[in-house]
């Protein structure tokens, strides 16, 4: 994470409190060094924003301090918080956590939302793939090794490019053109036993596979 985005983390995590915050349970939720926040909070400290507080005691900020407003109408609201919801039902517990980040950030911004519930039930966490991992593969472009169980039972071992993740209630898909059929393939993650970056990478192409993908979708149904 960003310092920049840290800092405003500090400060969302610091004004939904209702008591002092220790550094060690800001560093947990930030996952980074109690060092590293006692850092943040000194240049905050110094940049004259009101927190008050110090090591081994915790930490509060000043009511009324105010973020930059950020204004969303009711109906805007409503859609990014069952949306920011129903990321827990994909299984990608670093994706929640980013969630719950950009929570925070909408909290002041946004009207009472608290007459809508989703529920949390959905794909289970996989121990053989890193979903941060992935998705960071899909971002970077970079080229996999995964080993796959079919259906049938088969494992097979195939490189991929990896393309898009389509989340549903029970599963996510990885998109990705098989280099081993030279077709646009979809694998569930839940049969994926091992999936590691191959140190290729496929950079500048990602954007016309995708567009490629989505064309074959349009008219006709692509095979597991």
């Amino acid at each position: 994470m960003a310092k920049t985005s840290r800092f405003f983390e500090i400060i969302q995590i610091l004004r939904a409190a209702d008591t002092p915050v220790m550094a060690k349970e800001i560093a947990r939720e930030l996952e980074v060094s109690k060092r590293t926040i006692y850092r943040d909070i000194a240049t905050l400290q110094a940049m004259r924003t009101p927190i008050h507080g110090e090591a081994g005691v915790g930490y509060i900020i000043r009511g009324g301090y105010d973020l930059p407003p950020i204004n969303f109408d009711q109906e805007e609201a409503e859609a990014i918080t069952v949306g920011l919801s129903m990321v827990a039902r994909t299984g990608d517990t670093d994706l929640l956590k980013a969630a719950k980040r950009a929570a925070r950030k909408l909290h002041d911004a946004a009207p009472a939302v608290d007459h809508l519930l989703t529920s949390s039930w959905g794909v289970q966490p996989s121990d053989a793939v890193n979903m941060k991992a992935l998705r960071l593969a899909i971002r970077e472009e970079q080229k996999l090794d995964i080993r796959y169980r079919a259906k049938t039972g088969v494992d097979s071992t195939r490189i991929v490019l990896p393309l898009a993740l389509i989340f549903y209630f029970d599963n996510v898909l990885l998109v990705a053109w098989c280099e081993l059929r030279r077709a646009f393939r979809h694998f569930r993650i839940d049969r994926m036993t091992s999936c590691r970056a191959t140190g290729d990478t496929f950079v500048g192409e990602g954007k016309a596979l995708r567009e490629e993908w989505d064309a074959t979708q349009r008219s006709s149904t692509v095979e597991t």
